[in-house]
This record gives C-alpha cells, structure tokens and sequence, in this order.
C-alpha cells in the first residue's frame, strides 16, 4: 500500500532534488540572512593583522626609562658596543714630596698634622687663655705636642674616666711621666683653632669656622701626600659626638646614633684617606639643580680625576648622571643603584625572578646589571668600566660586576673600623674638639699607611702608636728635664731662657763629634723657634753627626 503525502510533504521534497544554481537562462543572486553577516566577513578578511614575531635577545629589542634613558637588553657575556677607557696602572704609593721628607713615625705624622697648624694651635690657645684666665699664661710647641701624645696613649689605654690616666693603680707611666694632670686640663680647657675675635664674622658664611682653617690645611696634606690606585670607595662616616651644633646628625642604622657625617674618599687596598669633607647641611654654594650625591662624588674625586681610576660607590651616589660626569673626566664608577631611579628601565623593577638569574641592559657608556642572590631579591649593579658582562662557573653565578663590587665597597667601612679600634675619641662638650679628635685619628691612621710605604718597614698600628706617642712626648720631656740623661733642677722656679735652650739642645742632640740625634735637626730646630723665648737670630744650621752652635738669643 502507498504511502500517501501531504502537499507539504510533496513541495519539500521536490525542493530537495532541485539543484539551486539551474535556472532558466537566468542567474540565481544568493543574498546573506544579513548585513550585519556580511561585514563581519569582509573585515575578517580583509583587515586580520599578522601574528608578530618576538624580538629575540641581540636584536632591536629596546626600552625607554621615565627619564628619556633608552636601554637595550643584553645577552650575558656579549661584547657591548662601547670600548672603557683605559685603566689607572700603578698602585697607591706615597708621593715624591712625602717620601722625601719620611724617615720616622712623627715625620709621618707631621706630614698632616703640621708644624704650622701646630704653631696657629699654639697661638690661638694662648690667645684664648689669656683672654680669660691669665695673662701670663704660655704654652710652648712642645707641650703642646706632648698633649696630643697623651691623648693617643689614652686612646691605646682604655681607662673609665680621664682621672684614670694618672692613678697609681689604673695609670699609664708614660702619660704620668710626660705632663702633669692638672696641666693637661688646663691645656684642654683653652684648646683653641681659630681667631676668636674674628669668628662671628666667618661664621656667617662658613659654619665650620672654628676650626675650618686647620682643617683645610690637614685635608690639603692628605691629598698631596698619597697618590691613590686604581679603585677609590666613596662612603660616609659618622664620627660619634652628641655635641650642641647646627650639622648634628641621627642615623637609626648606625651603631653610634648621633655623630658628626663625613664624606670620605678612601684607597681601597691601603685604606689611606685620600680626601674627607664635613656635611654641614644644605650648601648655598652648590649649583640649582645638582644633586648632593653628585656634587659630593665629584668634590671628593677632583684631585684625581682624569686617570683613569674607578670609583665605587653606594645606592645613595649611583646615578646615570653621574656616570656620565665622570666619564666626560676619564674615570668610572661602580655602585649599586637604587630601582626607583626614573633611569631605570620598567622591565629590570619587577622583583619575581628566579635565584642566581642575571639580566643585563646597556645604554651609552654604561651598563646595569639585575642579579637575583635569592628568589624576590634583586641587586642593580651600574657600571661604566665593563664592556662584558661574564658570570662565573659556580653555583651561584655571580656576574664579574656584583664580584667586583662586593671587592671594592668595603675601602671606607674598612677604614672607619681601624680607626674606632684605637680612636683617641672622648667625651667633649665642644664640637671643634671632636672634629679635632677625628683629624688625630685619621692623621695617625695615614701615617702608618706612610711611615710603611716609606721605609719599607712591617709594622703593627698600636706599635707604631706607641713609638708615635713617645716620640712626641721627647721633646717636652727634654725641655723639662724628664728622661733626657740628666736630673731634674733642684729648684722649682722657672729656668732663665740660656738654661732652657741648653737643657733642649742636650736633650734633642747628644753633642760631639759622632753623636747620634735624639730629635731630627730640622724638627728640632722648629721646635727651638717655638719656644718663643725671646727674638732669635740663627747663626749656623745644625748637621746630623755634628753640633757646635746653633744660635742665640738677642738681648
């Protein structure tokens, strides 16, 4: 029986076998649902972008800082395109002047710490004691020299108070036996560097003017004395004082809170101070516009630029800016860098790396360096000195610039250790005095670093403290009879000015044919004009070997 259909069942099926591009003679338009439908085809057609490839390290792959700065990421271990500049050869080593004139510690000593400042100590010390106890009161260079003897030996002898120093169970037979206590207070009481009557004048342009002028003279003498290596260390130093002055500083992090800031160019490998600057707060002759970081770094490098030397610093002087200040003088730098600086680039701030991973970018004349020691803490190193950025076969990797630094970072820090472990440094009421105790310190501290290179002699510092200190002493002590080979005066009274320059000529020099100096003659014979005794007319010069007459006194 056949299967009936309805008429619509019938029409679709017809319309089925139908293919629907026959027709009569005509063309079949086929038309789209939509023309919505239709564009969206169109467009993905016609304007679908090409996948883009990814730059791959050694091509164009470059990155602008906020600054304008523009970074190209390096391969590590590739060749950058600049060339460094050619590096300071020789090591540090004394210079002609200073190894000419060094044969023995005080000479050393001298070298800083002059007979010239000594000589304006002297006088303004005077000038303040008469001015305010008596006016007979006199202070010769010996004595004043044999004061800044004790105050090293305190250093060396850690006593609880200064009283200390002179008592029969506690006491130092070598500061007992060089000046009484109460002399030694009373020196310290009038203990003066400048012109007092002139003060308030400098002191409106100069806030370090009580005692600016001996200290230019002691940084001038560091700086002519050393010719400094390769590497200089550039870091602060906070000299412990809570004395009253407007350039007091607090820093939480350091072990001593309070303390007078120094910033101090030091050699790294004999830690000798090559130059030192006091912060004394905002500086009104530094240009508008230049940071404090930078205008330090180049103040203290000055002396030794255009050598070819590198300075290291820390994140507080690291700019790009600076880099490329120093390089327009022949010098380099080395130093952690701050991520927060608008120089550097986005792509090296994240902090999600893997450990012992390094990143390298270039830019003009400079490179950093993003090293990971541990996962989430990264290390930017900035340095114009490498033209290749290496890592070494260990597990760690560390890249050949985080080496160096790590090397060269510790030159101040280093420095402020060894002169904390023998500081002369005391309580004081009186800033100008612990500017005074910083100034010994460091002074004794180049002079070992002198007395060393100089004679060749191998010498532990407390030894060569001691021989510093005694040597100092001598010609006090020979002055008043002390020690000399020959017995104190019977009587107390006051020496007439003939005794007292025969009881010094004995005691600087053994006379006779073949005698051997106690003091050298040139010392000696600035020593014997600072006695101020009296108008003093030289007839002949004193030979070492030799001595018959060395002058006398005008009547």
């Amino acid at each position: 029986m056949q299967r009936r259909l309805t008429t619509r069942q019938a029409l679709e099926m017809i319309l089925s076998e139908v293919n629907p591009c026959d027709s009569d003679g005509e063309d079949i338009e086929l038309q789209p649902d939509s023309d919505s439908d239709l564009s969206d085809l169109s467009s993905d057609e016609e304007t679908a972008p090409q996948p883009k490839k990814r730059a791959r390290l050694g091509t164009d792959l470059t990155e602008t800082a906020k600054d304008g700065t523009v970074w190209r990421e390096e391969q590590v271990g590739t060749r950058l395109p600049f060339t460094p500049i050619k590096a300071y050869a020789a090591d540090g080593e004394p210079t002609a002047k200073a190894r000419k004139s060094i044969s023995s510690r005080l000479q050393s000593f001298l070298c800083f710490i002059t007979l010239d400042m000594l000589h304006s100590i002297q006088e303004w010390t005077i000038q303040h004691a008469q001015e305010t106890e008596h006016v007979h009161w006199f202070m010769a260079l010996p004595e004043l020299m044999a004061f800044i003897a004790i105050v090293i030996l305190r250093g060396l002898t850690k006593v609880p108070s200064l009283r200390d120093c002179w008592s029969a169970n506690l006491g130092n037979p070598h500061i007992i036996g060089t000046m009484p206590r109460n002399r030694f207070q009373d020196i310290m009481r009038h203990l003066r560097f400048d012109d007092r009557s002139t003060r308030s004048d400098r002191a409106k342009t100069d806030k370090f003017a009580a005692i600016s002028s001996v200290w230019g003279s002691f940084v001038t003498n560091c700086i002519t004395s050393y010719n400094p290596g390769l590497h200089i260390t550039v870091d602060e130093q906070l000299f412990p004082s809570k004395t009253r002055c407007c350039f007091l500083q607090y820093i939480a992090t350091k072990p001593d809170k309070f303390g007078i800031k120094f910033w101090v160019a030091c050699d790294l490998k004999s830690k000798y101070i090559c130059n030192v600057l006091p912060y004394l707060g905002k500086d009104p002759s530094r240009p508008s516009g230049e940071r404090l970081s930078e205008n330090v770094v180049m103040r203290l490098m000055e002396p030794f630029l255009d050598k070819g030397r590198n300075v290291t610093t820390d994140n507080f002087f690291t700019s790009l800016s600076l880099a490329h200040k120093l390089l327009s003088r022949k010098t380099t730098i080395l130093g952690t860098v701050n991520k927060i600086r608008r120089e550097i680039p986005q792509s090296a701030r994240h902090t999600d790396r893997n450990e012992f991973t390094t990143q390298v970018f270039s830019t003009t004349a400079a490179t950093l360096t993003a090293y990971a020691p541990k996962r989430k803490k990264t290390v930017y190193i900035l340095s114009s000195m490498h033209s290749v950025i290496q890592t070494d076969n260990t597990t760690k990797r560390k890249p050949n610039t985080v080496t160096l630094y790590n090397t060269t970072k510790c030159g101040v820090d280093v420095m402020d250790q060894m002169v904390r472990e023998y500081t002369v440094r005391t309580g004081t009421r009186r800033w100008p005095v612990a500017v005074f105790y910083n100034m010994i310190d460091m002074a004794a501290l180049n002079a070992h670093v002198l007395y060393q290179a100089c004679t060749g002699r191998q010498e532990r510092r407390v030894d060569v403290l001691v021989e510093l200190a005694r040597e100092l002493a001598n010609s006090h002590m020979c002055v008043s009879g002390m020690d000399c080979g020959f017995p104190r005066p019977l009587s107390d009274g006051p020496l007439g000015r003939h005794q007292l320059v025969v009881r010094f000529l004995r005691g600087a020099w053994r006379i006779g044919p073949a005698a051997q100096a106690r003091v050298p003659w040139v010392l000696a014979w600035d020593l014997l004009k600072g006695l101020s005794l009296g108008p003093f007319e030289p007839l002949e010069l004193a030979s070492e070997k030799h001595v018959t007459l060395v002058g006398h006194y005008i009547p």
